[in-house]
């Protein structure tokens, strides 16, 4: 079976449907063997060759890894789970320091490529527990990535309590602005010679994985249903976030945004250089 690096975070939910629920997730467990990590371990994993598909930052793409057409976890304006919280007093041009939540490495290298090359500054970044109060206690700034970042903006007056005013910044609206571009976070990799040995084939893993994502924007009022127990934001703005907030589909402009991301974080020595994007 192909082992899969899955993200237990709330925007995935809808591109694992398939695998979770019936008629196809028994079937799917024939071919799959998921397991859940940090987004930042997938790559990881795929690379050390302790799991064959993964759900992975684009900043961790390399040579090694094959992107599987079609499924992105991208936004075409605010995300609102990715929040970069400057306290009052410090512009971008000013912070000196930035308390960062290390589960993705995109959301981190976006933030770099913010302030190096569009806002001149080289701030320091602090790797630190997602605790928006106690990040901003020990820093100028703070990033917020995934689930943390939805549940700081419904805390937000208690979190300017502690802290004072702050500025709230949208990392998906800020690339956008600035590039004209979606923001992409994730997209399926995969070890493609791990394709091949067994039942799934590159044609039955598109397939999958597409239709998996399809049948998750279907059902969007039983995600809804299945989530708002699990994580304290009301059920309009997991519904709000799932349907406009997050972009599924990996379309020729999030294909743009990619190469535009990784040529930026090159320029910038954020990461290494990845001449060509490749594809299953």
């Amino acid at each position: 079976m192909l082992r899969v690096a899955a993200i237990d975070f709330l925007n995935p939910a809808p591109l694992m449907w398939d695998f979770e629920h019936a008629p196809l997730a028994d079937v799917l467990a024939t071919r799959y063997s998921l397991h859940s990590t940090q987004p930042s371990q997938c790559a990881a994993e795929l690379l050390a060759g302790q799991a064959d598909l993964g759900l992975i930052p684009i900043a961790a793409l390399t040579p090694e890894l094959a992107i599987v057409p079609g499924c992105a976890i991208a936004s075409l304006h605010e995300v609102r789970s990715i929040q970069l919280i400057v306290k009052g007093g410090f512009r971008l041009e000013t912070v000196r320091t930035v308390a960062a939540d290390t589960a993705s490495r995109s959301s981190l290298a976006y933030a770099e490529i913010l302030f190096r090359k569009f806002a001149g500054n080289r701030p320091e970044f602090l790797p630190a527990a997602a605790d928006p109060i106690a990040m901003l206690h020990g820093a100028d700034a703070c990033i917020l990535i995934g689930d943390p970042a939805l549940l700081a903006l419904e805390r937000r007056e208690e979190i300017e309590y502690a802290v004072g005013r702050c500025e709230w910044r949208d990392l998906a609206a800020e690339w956008h602005g600035l590039t004209g571009l979606p923001w992409v976070a994730a997209v399926w990799a995969v070890r493609a010679e791990a394709l091949g040995a067994g039942p799934v084939t590159a044609e039955r893993l598109i397939h999958d994985l597409q239709h998996s994502r399809d049948q998750g924007l279907q059902h969007i009022e039983e995600i809804v249903g299945e989530w708002t127990p699990r994580i304290a934001i009301p059920p309009d703005i997991i519904r709000s976030y799932l349907t406009r907030n997050i972009h599924y589909i990996l379309d020729s402009d999030c294909i743009r945004a990619v190469e535009t991301f990784r040529e930026y974080a090159t320029e910038l020595d954020i990461l290494p250089p990845l001449e060509r994007l490749r594809f299953l």
